[in-house]
């Protein structure tokens, strides 16, 4: 084992440093042939010789044809739910192709779970999948509750049991931002919509007690543990979860004190959890370079993938309804921005449709005129359809923006479908929004995407369905190394750790990714398979390939 105080000479075929707005260095220098870590910093980079020269007796580790990058940072991610997710049954497109598969998996898991208890899965898609309801569950499993969530996070479908386990009958009120889905004769189909499903199922937005009892804090454990090993292990060395609440952070703070937490998080605390946060005086910065406090989660409309999003205009998919949903009303989403920009907070306000972003810019401008606070920067999360107007507004406030990085990657044609090609041109705007000057940071938001970065970076740079092969708004392309700038320095932004995250650099985290082939320079539709080779966070490794 190396000891961490002593320097480390490392070297690779290619280094991508980043250590100017282009690539090399600065007035055109070649990128360095390695770097000097100790102490879980970069002390220093250069030719191999000058490093040798100045660190004598250092170790030294050869990556050979390998390309080094500074490690990949997903800005917009769910850990914690991730923890809870791996702990139920994966029914996404990849491991049930088809409805009657679903509902297979649904009926062996019943099977091994007794009489009354609940059975739930995630990651459904029922475009890819293939559409269920509330009948198919209740012959799948009758004897048990059944919850099935949509990959999108926003809705899922319960059968008649859970239904009832839940309260919910005919006449049962839709609650506010929520509705409950009916089949053509007007009857429940066991869709959760918005917050019909959030009440019941997120910890970290839940208005009212559950019937579905959590996970034990030992399971949770074990799930957040495997999580960060596949997330490492796709190159990732930090996240920002999305949607914390206070067991979140006990779950985080445990792995922490066990001293396996090794994956860099920073915590995006729920509104409905901030007035205990004020009172302990935790904001923005909270924490260190391991666990540290992001800001403050808001929601105001519904998905893209769930087709839920406030719109300006209809859904060009009839199917899809009408302009979509708003979860909290504008009144009390600008009394939120209010109160935590007031307290010199940041606040990530989620919004997906055109409607919905000019409602969260419309707070942020009046949070701004009430109580200016210039580096105050708030952000908007996924601000997935865009215009120019839109645009320079964010500019002018310096909002920044974390759209997804994979959705047009993952959901290829169906986008235009339920979207319309014109509107596509202006989703997922990392194009734009790096022509405008906003900071637009690297997200995967899985479980409602795939969270591999370097999917990621190849729906940047493609925007191609990665299955149909669909053009999806290809004025968004963006250059594969605009694209891994986006996932490194733009997410450090995105949390307030730029100064000493996102680069190959003297004085910046040893964090760093070695991958088997240079993203720069790779066929951009190969970017995905490119096979990360190692994992290293703070200088120590946290992932190495099994066989190469």
């Amino acid at each position: 084992m190396i000891d961490e105080t002593t320097p480390v000479l490392y070297r690779a075929a290619h280094i991508v440093s980043q250590r100017t707005a282009g690539t090399g260095g600065p007035d055109g220098a070649p990128e360095p042939e390695g770097f000097a870590v100790a102490d879980g910093r970069i002390r220093a980079t250069g030719p191999i010789a000058a490093l040798r020269d100045r660190f004598p007796d250092a170790p030294e580790v050869d990556f050979g044809d390998a390309t080094v990058i500074p490690g990949l940072n997903d800005a917009h991610i769910h850990l914690a739910m991730a923890a809870t997710d791996l702990l139920h049954l994966d029914l996404s497109a990849a491991a049930v192709a088809t409805a009657d598969a679903l509902l297979a998996a649904v009926t062996a898991e019943a099977a091994r779970t007794p009489a009354g208890e609940w059975v739930r899965g995630s990651r459904y898609d029922d475009v890819k999948t293939g559409r269920i309801t509330r009948r198919e569950l209740d012959h799948a499993a009758p004897g048990n509750p059944v919850l099935v969530v949509h990959v999108a996070g926003h809705w899922g479908v319960a059968n008649s049991a859970a239904l009832r386990a839940l309260g919910i009958d005919e006449d049962t009120p839709a609650p506010d931002g929520g509705d409950f889905g009916r089949d053509a004769d007007g009857r429940l189909d066991g869709r959760l919509i918005e917050r019909a499903l959030m009440n019941v199922v997120y910890p970290a937005t839940a208005r009212g007690d559950s019937p579905i009892a959590p996970s034990s804090p030992e399971d949770r454990l074990r799930g957040l543990l495997r999580a960060q090993e596949l997330w490492h292990a796709a190159g990732l060395t930090s996240i920002c979860d999305a949607l914390i609440a206070p067991d979140d952070i006990v779950l985080l703070r445990t792995a922490r004190g066990q001293g396996r937490l090794t994956l860099r998080t920073g915590m995006l605390l729920s509104i409905d959890h901030y007035a205990k946060a004020r009172v302990l005086g935790v904001g923005s910065g909270f924490g260190d370079d391991l666990l540290r406090f992001v800001g403050v989660k808001a929601f105001l409309d519904g998905a893209i993938g769930g087709r839920t999003c406030l719109l300006a205009e209809p859904y060009a998919d009839p199917e899809c309804g009408g302009h979509g949903i708003q979860t909290t009303s504008t009144e009390e989403l600008t009394a939120q921005v209010r109160q935590v920009h007031a307290d010199g907070n940041r606040i990530g306000v989620h919004a997906n449709g055109d409607a919905a972003i000019r409602l969260v810019l419309d707070a942020f401008e009046a949070a701004q005129r009430e109580l200016p606070r210039p580096g105050l920067r708030h952000r908007i999360e996924h601000c997935t359809l865009i215009d120019d107007a839109i645009l320079a507004r964010m500019k002018a406030l310096d909002a920044i923006a974390v759209p997804f990085a994979g959705y047009a990657g993952y959901h290829g044609a169906a986008l235009n479908t339920w979207y319309g090609p014109e509107r596509t041109e202006r989703m997922f705007a990392h194009r734009s929004f790096l022509d405008a000057g906003v900071t637009v940071a690297g997200s995967s938001d899985y479980p409602c995407g795939p969270y591999e970065p370097l999917l990621g970076l190849q729906s940047m740079v493609t925007r191609e369905g990665i299955e149909d092969g669909a053009k999806v708004g290809p004025s968004q392309r963006v250059t594969a190394a605009e694209a891994l700038r986006i996932f490194t320095l733009g997410s450090a932004e995105a949390e307030g750790t730029a100064h000493h995250k996102g680069r190959i650099a003297a004085g910046h985290l040893a964090d760093f990714t070695v991958l088997g082939e240079n993203p720069l320079t790779a066929d951009p539709h190969g970017i995905a398979a490119i096979p990360v080779r190692a994992t290293y966070a703070g200088g120590r490794c946290v992932h190495e390939e099994a066989t190469r």
